[in-house]
């Protein structure tokens, strides 16, 4: 496979373009997050933008791997637009999480991001295995934050 190292550098851009501005869209939020009554296991307030950097860089070399693969134009297609959404889906999670403190329906919307997380998983899988293992950590991450979720939903 010839790399396109364009496409490379849009395919990573992308999803760390879209955490950066959910995250200027959420700044200052943070504050009121560290207030809260916070579950065991919830990690230091540095740890959170340090992950979502190294997750949306491995997402996006698993678009890249998708998107320049040889599958059939049908299935990189439909693999591209179920990514893309969860992308749509992961964007404003954060805005009703921290911003509007809607911690019970955060908690159901990042449900809907973990399935369509699995999703993708699952089409990716049948375009470029490598690809799906790169989306791995991902979905451990939401199931994880998840956790946060529901227990600070829970606790607050």
């Amino acid at each position: 496979m010839k790399k396109n190292r364009k496409l490379l550098l849009f395919c990573i851009v992308l999803p760390l373009a879209v955490g950066g501005i959910s995250a200027l869209f959420t700044s200052g939020s943070m504050d009121i997050f560290s207030q809260l009554n916070q579950p065991p296991l919830t990690p230091p307030a540095f740890v959170f933008p340090l992950v979502w950097t190294i997750l949306y860089l491995l997402m996006g070399i698993a678009s890249y791997l998708v998107i320049s693969s040889q599958a059939p134009a049908d299935q990189i297609r439909q693999a591209a637009l179920l990514y893309l959404l969860q992308l749509a889906v992961n964007f404003f999670w954060p805005l009703f999480f921290f911003s509007l403190g809607w911690y019970l329906f955060s908690f159901i919307w990042l449900l809907l991001l973990w399935l369509l997380i699995l999703a993708v998983i699952n089409q990716f899988s049948s375009i470029d295995s490598r690809a799906a293992w790169l989306m791995v950590p991902y979905l451990l991450w939401t199931t994880f934050a998840g956790y946060l979720n529901l227990a600070v939903y829970l606790l607050n």
